[in-house]
């Protein structure tokens, strides 16, 4: 028998300095000596935590730990220090550090520490936030609910030389104070003349934190099939998300998200049977309205969820004549690794990050395989083409999302996230009409998606009626309080066309990450309103990101219905100074 090298069980840190290399190009002295003391001040935090560094490698670090939580209370220590010291420096002269933390067991030997869990920690550190920490899913059921932190759920990640999926998660600040985008005077929302209710996200009861996407899919399900009721106001899956994992006051949640009624709700599965508790509160008044308690095979999981929602559209809409609850039945599939693929894949787009297209892609690609005639399947593979599309300007993914699109459509013509991807891509390839009627289609089956209501907010802003855009995109953020962030854009974006430049800039302010075209739209905001300064800034920062743009170019892929509005686009970018 071959003797095994030594092992121990160990919480692995390994941190690396973010853009390092464009850093030491720009100024190698000054670089290395902030980079020589924040490795101490990494150091100190280390040993102060109980860990050990255990080498360093340029500008990354790697050190292990006892616990987890003290490795996680190390990591969030360094990086509140590091950005309180880079908080007056510019830009271009932070050294910001990602950060991945994994737990497992490792080989020691001759003073290091190598193994398979070690790689996993570097990986994490890519997927890390510049400034950021990310950890695995191991450290996630370790920590539990020891820190006040929070933790969002990447999704699985598949990552260079890993053999298997990472489930992986962002730490973020302020348990107490759960995640969501900043919304203007939130907790001051009038309760909508329908019917409103909010879906919080389903507790996991199975024990297995591997079963989180299920649970997420029956609450999505649900939250999907309501909003197709126009009687009703139902807010976004993203919103009411924002309260997993805490301890809420269901008054609160109504006020929050502006909302009557709250479902809350639970999944166990235990082999083959599943069984889905419901209760429907009153976030006014406290009061229970409704509950129940579905037991059955997974077979039965699209019955169960039928019957859920009959209930609750019986209960808080039984006032409202000639609604059909035959609506809520939409065209599932026999096939449940089918459908789980695709919970599996819709997880990872609520991450609304481009890493995840590809891992979701695979997952729809494999359901699609499994059931070629699951219409749901179809339909996010061709939003993923559309997302990708928005990211990169590929036609290729254009093309294929519109096949898929059609192809969805086919097998069933009342999947409003089909008409959405499809829809979008008719926009971008000038298709005004085809556009407006698919998006005015997926709006008709289902009112309540802010998706939707975003995406015609976009077309409107191409169609030449820019502020009605804008009121569109304010009812996408109603629907959403905790809405993504790049809704700020489409905001601002409507703004900027309308030639109001003032609100134009203070939205697209508002995004937290921009890219080279955010900080495009903001050069000509600051340049109209006679900001040269801050104009030079954000014209700067397009040229750093992107040093061959041109007006031209950039250009080519905007549909503007009317050539009149796209030449003043044109002109008010070369008056900004980009080249033409």
């Amino acid at each position: 028998m071959t003797d095994r090298l030594p092992r121990k069980l160990a919480a692995v840190l390994y941190a690396d300095v973010a853009d390092y290399s464009r850093l030491t190009g720009e100024d190698e002295d000054a670089t290395h000596r902030r980079l020589s003391e924040y490795l101490d001040i990494v150091s100190e935090s280390i040993d102060l935590h109980h860990g050990q560094v255990i080498h360093y490698a340029g500008d990354a670090v790697l050190a292990d730990f006892v616990t987890v939580t003290s490795a996680l209370e190390c990591a969030t220590a360094i990086q509140s220090d590091l950005s309180n010291r880079n908080r007056d420096l510019p830009d271009e002269r932070k050294i910001q550090f990602r950060i991945g933390i994994n737990l497992g067991e490792v080989i020691v030997d001759r003073d290091d520490i190598y193994g398979n869990d070690v790689n996993v920690a570097a990986r994490l550190e890519s997927l890390a936030d510049v400034g950021g920490i990310c950890i695995s899913d191991s450290v996630r059921t370790a920590i539990g609910n020891k820190l006040s932190l929070a933790y969002e759920f990447m999704g699985e990640q598949l990552v260079k030389n890993i053999k298997d999926p990472i489930r992986a998660y962002q730490v973020r600040p302020h348990v107490s104070e759960p995640p969501r985008e900043e919304v203007p005077e939130f907790q001051k929302f009038t309760l909508p003349e329908k019917p409103s209710i909010a879906v919080l996200p389903f507790t996991n009861m199975s024990g297995d934190p591997g079963q989180n996407y299920f649970s997420d899919g029956i609450t999505e399900d649900i939250i999907t099939e309501l909003s197709r009721f126009g009687a009703l106001f139902v807010v976004a899956r993203n919103s009411s998300f924002a309260f997993r994992g805490n301890s809420v006051d269901i008054r609160k949640v109504g006020q929050n998200l502006g909302v009557r009624f709250v479902l809350e709700g639970s999944v166990r599965m235990e082999g083959v049977r599943v069984r889905i508790t419901g209760q429907l509160i009153d976030a006014i008044t406290g009061d229970h309205v409704w509950a129940d308690r579905y037991d059955g095979d997974l077979a039965d999981v699209f019955a169960v969820q039928d019957e859920i929602t009959r209930s609750i559209v019986s209960t808080i809409v039984g006032r409202i004549q000639n609604f059909d609850l035959d609506r809520i039945k939409s065209k599932t599939t026999d096939n449940l690794s089918a459908y789980e693929n695709t919970l599996r894949g819709q997880h990872l787009m609520h991450n609304y990050a481009e890493r995840d297209y590809a891992a979701a892609r695979q997952f729809f690609e494999h359901a699609i395989r499994l059931d070629p005639n699951f219409a749901r399947a179809h339909a996010w593979m061709a939003y993923v083409e559309v997302s990708a599309f928005n990211w990169n300007m590929s036609p290729g993914k254009l093309d294929h999302a519109l096949r898929t699109g059609e192809a969805a459509l086919a097998l069933d013509d009342h999947e409003s996230k089909s008409h959405l991807a499809v829809g979008v891509a008719r926009l971008f390839r000038s298709e005004h009409d085809k556009a407006e009627y698919h998006l005015g289609r997926a709006a008709e089956l289902n009112p309540n998606d802010d998706l939707i209501m975003i995406e015609k907010s976009r077309y409107l802003m191409y169609s030449n009626e820019p502020m009605e855009g804008v009121t569109t995109a304010r009812q996408a953020m109603r629907q959403n309080p905790y809405h993504p962030n790049w809704y700020w854009n489409i905001l601002g974006r409507c703004f900027h066309t309308a030639k109001h430049y003032k609100e134009a800039a203070s939205a697209l302010e508002r995004i937290r990450t921009p890219q080279f075209w955010n900080h495009a739209y903001m050069t000509v905001c600051y340049s109209e309103l006679g900001q040269s300064d801050k104009a030079a800034k954000h014209l700067n920062a397009v040229l750093t990101l992107k040093p061959d743009f041109t007006v031209a170019e950039f250009a080519t892929v905007l549909p503007y219905r009317d050539e009149q509005v796209l030449q003043d686009f044109i002109a008010g970018f070369q008056r900004a100074g980009f080249p033409s």
